[in-house]
């Protein structure tokens, strides 16, 4: 069982958790209004303002490399605090979402790679279906109420967190452009410098956003994906207490974290899904469906995530590695399981990296919507009828 969280400690997630995910629900309306204003008499001028050159980014270039820059300095820091002080700072508590994170990337991978292996174009692809939109899933999570045990929203969130840090190696290594050795050495003497505030316990946040933003600058030209400043950066914010405080909520990392939360889940996520979530069904037929990339998606998101992520999990808690969510019962592991489908914001993220070709973007965005659709809405239909009951095969703490 998982030990009770010392008091005066909290985290985003759990407040993420016990908000009822209102950005989730933002989220889910943000791309119906994209998908209804690029099949409206809007789409003209929808599509023009996001290609629209502002300061020598397009307004899109700005939003993926520049909003979503702050989105993953928040996850960054997301994952910092719970490593050191949360839900993943213990092997007990990492070990069932860290094996189910683990079938949960593997799976998708290989069902989409398994399609698209004639192509090495759409093979590229292939991480698109890897990751679980946090946001989303426990967005739909919160319409169920309390017929889903909190037990499973933490694991739930948790094995996001997790596919989040994967989603973020993915993109350094495998989504790196040609390498500008000046930028990216002017990059790492930035780190340095964070790193050396770090060392010093320098507790003000200024100096770390300062050269924070130099880095983003930096790792822009660099060729590296420019989000990847926003971990660096968050990696390097302290997680201290200040002297004589009762609780660590004067901690640099957590003031920033929760300072960034409102900002992220009601306006970044929000404004990063109505910009590419919009897809023009014009001259689209049922066709696109059979397409490699498309197909792949939706059966990675769709089978992929559930047998990756239920499989993984059995196997783990079988084996005796871990233990079943507290007063969760099969049936409900496996709806949530079905829930890890919804891979929203990040596999649209990977897609838009993975290929530059607008036909392929779109293929990607079908691909997207239809698996993450229909894994909500089978995992929806699951967990409001499973039962919550605990499951007879239970390890000891």
């Amino acid at each position: 069982m998982t030990p009770p969280r010392p008091k005066g400690r909290s985290s985003v997630l759990r407040e993420v958790l016990d908000s009822g995910a209102a950005g989730g629900l933002l989220l889910m309306a943000a791309a119906v209004l994209a998908l209804f204003v690029a099949n409206s008499p809007m789409a003209a001028t929808y599509f023009e303002l996001l290609h629209a050159y502002v300061g020598g980014l397009s307004v899109l270039h700005w939003i993926n490399d520049g909003l979503m820059a702050v989105f993953f300095l928040f996850v960054g820091l997301e994952i910092k605090r719970e490593f050191l002080d949360g839900q993943l700072s213990t092997w007990a508590n990492r070990a069932l979402p860290g094996i189910a994170a683990a079938g949960g990337v593997v799976v998708p991978g290989l069902i989409y790679a398994a399609l698209n292996l004639g192509s090495p174009e759409t093979l590229r692809g292939w991480a698109i279906p890897t990751a679980t939109d946090i946001a989303f899933a426990l967005g739909v999570l919160s319409l169920l109420g309390s017929r889903v045990p909190t037990s499973l929203k933490v694991f739930l969130a948790t094995l996001a967190i997790v596919d989040d840090l994967v989603a973020v190696l993915v993109i350094a290594i495998f989504y790196t452009a040609e390498i500008n050795l000046p930028a990216l050495g002017g990059a790492g003497l930035a780190t340095v410098l964070l790193i050396g505030l770090n060392r010093l316990k320098v507790l003000r946040l200024a100096p770390y956003l300062v050269l924070g933003a130099a880095l983003w600058w930096l790792v822009l030209l660099s060729g590296v994906h420019a989000t990847i400043a926003g971990v660096v950066l968050a990696m390097t914010i302290p997680l201290r207490r200040r002297k004589g405080a009762p609780d660590d909520m004067t901690s640099p990392l957590h003031r920033l974290e929760h300072g960034l939360s409102p900002w992220v889940a009601f306006l970044i996520v929000p404004v990063f899904g109505f910009a590419n979530a919009g897809v023009s069904f014009a001259g689209m037929t049922l066709d696109i469906v059979r397409e490699p990339v498309t197909l792949g998606i939706v059966l990675a998101l769709f089978l992929g995530k559930q047998i990756g992520v239920f499989g993984s999990a059995a196997l783990a808690i079988k084996l005796r590695l871990a233990n079943v969510p507290v007063a969760a019962s099969w049936a409900q592991l496996y709806g949530v399981s079905l829930l890890c489908g919804i891979g929203f914001t990040m596999s649209l993220f990977i897609g838009l990296l993975a290929f530059p070709d607008p036909t392929l973007q779109n293929e990607v965005k079908v691909g997207v919507l239809l698996g993450s659709l229909a894994s909500a809405l089978c995992g929806a239909a699951l967990l409001s009828v499973a039962k919550r009951e605990p499951p007879k095969t239970r390890v000891a703490a």
